[in-house]
């Protein structure tokens, strides 16, 4: 018997198959099966011995012990998730702010776009690694506090602000923004060059007609240019909460657990609920952020 010969719409998803193929492959090889093994390590105690190392099963005792007997992990797990919480919002407020600005035509606008997006470059690897403390005037506070003598302190703007009859939630919150405007722009390059992008994919002919119709800059805002951005915002919100937890503490504290203190069980066990957190995290945010994106066909 001759086979029916595939029609283009199973010719094009069969070519996306063969295409996507080694990203599975390495899906399977380089992610799957390493955290099937890790999870086995947290499930178990390991111990180096003569040839190797043996792994004896111990159920879910390393979980626990992470909140009975380790004061560190539920501590530092604590402070990501608020620095996160935190820095977010501010970080997306920011970048879409920063983004409108530069997507004016004015002189100078690419030199303008490559110093918001310096931070990024400078926060690099290579040049993470470099000591910087003479450059910028001394070294920070142990802890990760505020320094006295800081230069972004707010102390004025509190002032005010409180005068003006703003509740003092609001107050330390953007007190608090702009005391860590640093660390907020050196995280936002990135979403400010998505925004940037889908700004400039908006059709020049929705906002041609809303000044025809006598709408101004506020509206156009609100009515044009934030619901077309909102499946933009999505994906800086995942990008975001992923880049905030790449960039903390605990991180660190996994790392010693397994190769300072040879926990190794212990350290399977931190990240695995490490990544559980974050998972919730970018699930909720994700599924309630969703309902209010507008896509536009």
């Amino acid at each position: 018997m001759f086979r029916k010969p595939l029609t283009l719409t199973q010719k094009k998803a069969w070519y996306g198959v063969l295409f996507a193929s080694p990203l599975m492959l390495g899906m399977v090889l380089l992610f799957i099966l390493p955290l099937i093994e890790s999870f086995r390590f947290s499930l178990s105690s390991i111990r180096l011995v003569e040839g190797g190392f043996a792994v004896d099963y111990e159920g879910f005792s390393n979980y626990g012990n992470l909140f009975t007997t380790n004061p560190e992990f539920p501590r530092r797990l604590t402070e990501s998730i608020t620095n996160m919480v935190v820095n977010v919002p501010i970080i997306i407020i920011f970048s879409l702010f920063a983004a409108v600005l530069l997507n004016q035509k004015f002189r100078g606008r690419a030199v303008a776009r490559a110093i918001f997006f310096l931070p990024v470059i400078l926060a690099s690897a290579a040049i993470a690694n470099l000591d910087i403390s003479s450059f910028v005037g001394g070294s920070a506070p142990a802890g990760g506090g505020e320094s006295e003598g800081s230069l972004m302190q707010s102390f004025e703007l509190k002032k005010m602000l409180i005068e003006s009859g703003l509740a003092p939630v609001f107050v330390n919150y953007i007190t608090g923004a702009v005391d860590r405007i640093y660390e907020i722009i050196s995280s936002s390059g990135v979403q400010i060059l998505i925004f940037l992008a889908g700004l400039q994919s908006i059709s020049p002919s929705l906002y041609e007609s809303s000044r025809i119709e006598g709408a101004t800059g506020y509206e156009i805002f609100w009515k044009i240019t934030f619901p077309m951005m909102t499946p933009l915002i999505l994906t800086n919100l995942v990008y975001s909460i992923i880049d905030s937890f790449n960039h903390n503490t605990i991180n660190s504290l996994i790392s010693e657990t397994a190769f300072k203190s040879f926990e190794f069980g212990q350290s399977a066990a931190m990240s695995w609920v490490y990544f559980l957190v974050v998972a919730v995290i970018l699930g909720v945010s994700t599924s309630i952020i969703s309902r209010k994106v507008f896509y536009y066909d």
